[in-house]
């Protein structure tokens, strides 16, 4: 008789309970009843809906005002009628058509006049040649895309190397911007997307892979194991990104900039320069050794804003490449 009670007396205070209580079938299913409460689960359950689950809006990242613009593409501005007159006067020349047929010679040349709309013109432009001292240039872009990453701090010292390795083309300033960088730097600068200065696809272009000194391992090229190598067009591409601020960012190319600018070697196309273009602005980079003699050059001065390069093998390529200097600003001129 008292179990009866007591059961009755459990029943009255379980249903008393359930019906204040809210059911939660969630938990039943995920096995936190325990079993003698699986008595007093009501017939007729009502859940809850599930809630709207409302997706997150997407980020969009901000851009920075100072970011680089896409890579120029400057092939698309390749002229055909600007190329054969650029043919034409060095096949003029038996000399430098000798050069041009054995691909000993090669020559680039880009008239910003119009700078929406700029003519581009190359003579073996894929062709890639031991260029000396000229892919110093990379060793620049390289150096100020370190710093731009936070891997290179750009201090007094730094900042005196790189004018020498520029300006001067000082050896020993050069090789201490390397060690400062690394070849493996240097060729992530030049392989970058934005830029692309190094591209199996186009002939290679601008490698550094040697220090300007006798000692050091060597980190070739890939595709001819050149040490110090370069191709006519990725030079013209490398000044025409600089001039468009392109190059790693506009800070970094207007700081370019001021290291390539008043050349302070009067050789080669400058030579050519003081003389027909003594008003000119000249924004320049060269390299000789043994019978390789290189040289590029961004001019703005009255009448002039245009792009030349030329890469020689041959004893006399200092003296070529003056020639050249004077054939190539009349070109751009007209």
């Amino acid at each position: 008789m008292l179990k009866r009670t007591l059961f009755f007396l459990l029943s009255v205070a379980a249903a008393f309970l359930m019906s204040s209580t809210e059911f939660d079938i969630s938990r039943y299913v995920d096995g936190e009843f325990s079993t003698a409460s699986a008595f007093f689960v009501p017939v007729n359950l009502e859940t809850k809906a599930p809630k709207k689950v409302t997706a997150p809006e997407p980020v969009v990242p901000e851009i920075s005002e100072s970011a680089p613009a896409p890579a120029a593409r400057l092939r698309d501005f390749a002229d055909q009628s600007f190329e054969s007159q650029l043919k034409a006067a060095i096949l003029a020349n038996p000399t430098w058509a000798k050069l041009y047929r054995n691909k000993k010679l090669s020559v680039g040349l880009v008239d910003l006049k119009d700078e929406e709309h700029p003519r581009f013109a190359t003579l073996n432009g894929k062709h890639m040649m031991y260029a000396a001292s000229l892919p110093k240039i990379a060793v620049l872009a390289a150096a100020h895309d370190a710093i731009e990453r936070g891997e290179l701090r750009e201090t007094p010292e730094i900042k005196r190397d790189m004018r020498l390795m520029i300006a001067k083309s000082n050896n020993a300033a050069t090789t201490r911007m390397i060690d400062r960088i690394s070849f493996e730097h240097i060729e992530r600068t030049m392989r970058d997307p934005r830029h692309k200065l190094y591209d199996p696809t186009y002939g290679g272009g601008l490698w550094v892979g040697k220090r300007y000194a006798a000692g050091g391992r060597r980190y070739p090229d890939p595709m001819k194991g050149i040490s110090h190598a370069a191709t006519t067009e990725q030079i013209c591409r490398y000044f025409y990104l600089l001039a468009n601020g392109r190059l790693v960012s506009p800070k970094s190319s207007e700081k370019m900039m001021s290291y390539l600018v008043d050349p302070e070697l009067h050789h080669k196309f400058v030579n050519t320069l003081d003389r027909v273009a003594p008003q000119a602005k000249v924004y320049r980079k060269s390299g000789s050794w043994s019978v390789y003699h290189a040289d590029c050059a961004l001019v703005q001065g009255p009448q002039r804003n245009y792009i030349m390069t030329a890469l020689v093998e041959d004893p006399n390529g200092e003296q070529i490449i003056r020639e050249l200097g004077e054939v190539m600003d009349r070109l751009a001129k007209n």
